[in-house]
């Protein structure tokens, strides 16, 4: 483990891990207010900067020759980081379509629990360790944690789907069915992420030994997962940029410079933040427990969720709205607050 200004580690890996999931909440809030260009124009450029640009800037940065780091490594194991990642990109292609036919609070509910509960726990059974979970005391917390995580994440969301009825929202294509559907299928491939970092373990072993600190010794993992995330989005959006009649990337790139301009840092300051959220992922897993390492997905996804509601909070999103919804919204907080702190209880014993 590796701490920082004399914190606790356990202390510090969570508080790491909220950083990077505030940031996660926090990174559509610059690309919600880009004007007068298409979603896909947009998410591209977003995504160049978070997914291209930044994990291969900061490894060319820690890697001392970073060509010869990744030819030392099996193809074989780099082509499987990179599916995974293409397989964490189909999730991100298909959460549109989830919001779309199950409303956002719903969706986001859902999509979040299954891979909550799918990227933290298939890891250990392919590693043969799940049924030490059952029989550890640090195992039983953990899955503690989880449990209490989920119930959260389900308080959370159903606050958020009594807002948007109080407020009048409507799925004007909803559809209970196709929509569950399409959140486990969302969720289960959104962690592909996970089994990314769960796969690449041998590059990040790898780096240490070369001097990295633990704290960035999992950057250099990023290049290959969301690489292969990237191909995935790129090719989703430009084939309908390409394709679809009411929208085009010249139309977008005809606007007046100053949109231009504005709208490309906005979109860039997304794409910082989204990727700022891995960044601080591997702070945090450089202070959990080895033996606890699937506890780190875990952590990250719930706080997101909790992040999520503070920044409604904070945006305002909340306004207006009746009494029930936020005290639900406080409620599923706490329990996601909970939650970490039996994971943290996990981690002492």
């Amino acid at each position: 483990m590796f701490s920082i200004f004399g914190i606790s580690p356990i202390i510090a890996g969570i508080g790491w891990h909220t950083v990077g999931a505030a940031m996660a909440a926090s990174f559509y809030a610059p690309i919600g207010k880009v004007k007068r260009w298409s979603w896909e124009t947009t998410w591209a450029i977003a995504g160049f900067f978070s997914w291209i640009l930044l994990p291969i800037g900061m490894s060319l940065i820690l890697l001392p020759h970073f060509h010869a780091f990744y030819a030392a490594q099996p193809a074989g194991l780099l082509l499987k980081i990179a599916l995974f990642g293409a397989m964490w990109g189909v999730g991100n292609v298909s959460y549109g379509l989830t919001m779309r036919h199950l409303g956002m609070s719903l969706g986001i509910g859902v999509a979040i629990g299954v891979t909550l509960v799918v990227g933290t726990l298939v890891p250990p059974m392919l590693h043969g360790q799940f049924l030490s979970l059952f029989t550890s005391r640090s195992g039983l917390w953990s899955l503690a944690g989880i449990v209490v995580a989920l119930l959260g994440v389900a308080i959370v969301s159903y606050a958020g789907h009594q807002k948007e009825e109080q407020m009048g929202a409507e799925v004007k294509e909803f559809n209970v069915m196709l929509g569950l559907a399409l959140a486990v299928m969302c969720g289960i491939f959104s962690a592909g992420f996970s089994f990314g970092l769960d796969a690449a373990t041998p590059l990040r072993s790898t780096a240490l030994q070369m001097g990295l600190s633990p704290l960035f010794a999992r950057l250099p993992s990023y290049v290959l997962i969301m690489g292969g995330g990237a191909a995935v989005n790129l090719i989703y959006c430009f084939t309908r940029l390409a394709f679809k009649r009411d929208i085009s990337l010249r139309a977008d790139l005809a606007q007046p410079g100053g949109i231009i301009l504005k709208n490309g840092a906005l979109a860039a300051a997304g794409g910082i933040m989204w990727y700022l959220q891995f960044f601080f992922y591997s702070w945090g897993e450089a202070n959990i427990p080895a033996r606890l390492d699937y506890v780190n997905w875990m952590l990250h996804m719930s706080l997101y969720v909790l992040c999520g509601g503070v920044v409604g909070l904070a945006l305002g999103e909340w306004k207006g709205v009746g009494s029930r919804p936020l005290r639900l919204l406080w409620v599923g907080i706490l329990v996601i607050i909970a939650a970490a702190n039996l994971v943290g209880l996990g981690m002492a014993s």
